[in-house]
């Protein structure tokens, strides 16, 4: 069997090709891919050649290695079945339908330790939700939200909506949403959020908002100003969007420094080191995993696209992002 791989060959540009899997090692089980999900933050940076020259993949997962350099394979949310299972590897590996951190591509063969076994009655499609689950996991450790505070978030993308749910079951005396894109405003709503506003309504009543908490997820550095002057004395501001090569000067030069504001980074890479010694990236994901399975998969997930029209998919995102939420690539 002839299996293939999405590879990213220039800017704007992807195309299949062929893939030597090779012999199964023994202890690896090897799966064939059903879905996989586009990151429509990170993957679009990738797509458009915003990520900074010779800069690492990611250190953590081990089928993305090397450096953000054409042509590479990239994505990390695969779902397929287990077709053949290695030397020493437990027989009850076989049909099991699991996760993987895996570029986009029809077969992947990796440990068992590595995959996230998924719910028999899940439906396949909502275990590409996965890795935005376990970035919104983070994104609330890291906030640390509290009893009766006061929380904004600027972005309801895949990720801006799962955090949204999360922290819609906190007791916080608001919760409010700012998203440009009127059906993600509308799934805000739905997924707890108290008020939902459009930037140009935002802008006139930031400065009187008086927020404990701030999350920034719109892959926009112009919009840690508005979280600025959003956040009251002492408020606090994470930074969940990559932003590439994007650049902008933020305004540091009133209220932040008087105010003590903090800005922190939330990458989902790590675990914030307060919280180390009880947290590892196991219990955050299997966190995410309980989450997978409240979460309202179907309203999020908005394409599914064949694997041999990817690039179809990438355009699509580029060009209709007011429509497009989780894009899924589906193999047959």
């Amino acid at each position: 069997m002839t299996e293939e791989a999405l590879y990213f060959t220039g800017q704007d540009t992807v195309e299949r090709r062929p893939l030597d899997l090779g012999a199964l090692a023994p202890g690896e089980i090897e799966i064939e891919t059903r879905v996989s999900g586009i990151s429509p933050g990170t993957e679009l940076l990738v797509y458009h050649g915003n990520v900074p020259e010779g800069f690492a993949v990611d250190e953590t997962i081990d089928a993305l290695g090397g450096e953000f350099q054409y042509p590479l394979t990239y994505g990390y949310a695969s779902v397929g079945d287990v077709r053949a299972i290695g030397e020493g590897v437990d027989d009850s590996w076989l049909g099991r339908t699991v996760f993987s951190f895996t570029p986009h591509q029809t077969a992947t063969q990796c440990r068992p330790e590595s995959v996230f076994p998924l719910p028999p009655d899940l439906p396949t499609s909502a275990g590409v939700l996965l890795p935005q689950i376990e970035t919104a996991t983070n994104l609330v450790l890291d906030g640390n939200p509290k009893l009766g505070e006061r929380v904004i978030v600027f972005g309801a993308g895949v990720v801006g909506l799962n955090t949204i749910r999360m922290l819609g079951s906190f007791p916080l005396e608001r919760l409010v949403v700012v998203e440009p894109r009127s059906k993600p405003r509308e799934l805000a709503r739905s997924f707890g959020a108290d008020v939902v506003l459009e930037p140009v309504e935002a802008a006139e009543e930031l400065e009187r908002m008086d927020m404990d908490l701030a999350y920034e997820i719109t892959g926009n550095p112009s919009v840690l100003d508005d979280a600025i002057d959003a956040v009251g004395y002492d408020g606090r501001i994470v930074v969940a969007s990559w932003y590439g090569t994007k650049r902008a000067a933020p305004d540091l030069g009133g209220r932040f420094h008087r105010d003590r504001i903090d800005i922190v980074s939330s990458q989902v890479s790590t675990i914030r080191p307060e919280l180390r010694g009880r947290w590892d990236r196991e219990r955050r994901f299997e966190t995410a995993g309980r989450w997978l399975e409240r979460i309202d998969h179907e309203r999020l997930i908005t394409d599914r696209v064949p694997f041999h029209a990817a690039g179809d998919a990438y355009e699509r995102l580029a060009a209709t992002p007011e429509d497009t939420l989780q894009v899924v690539l589906t193999y047959e």
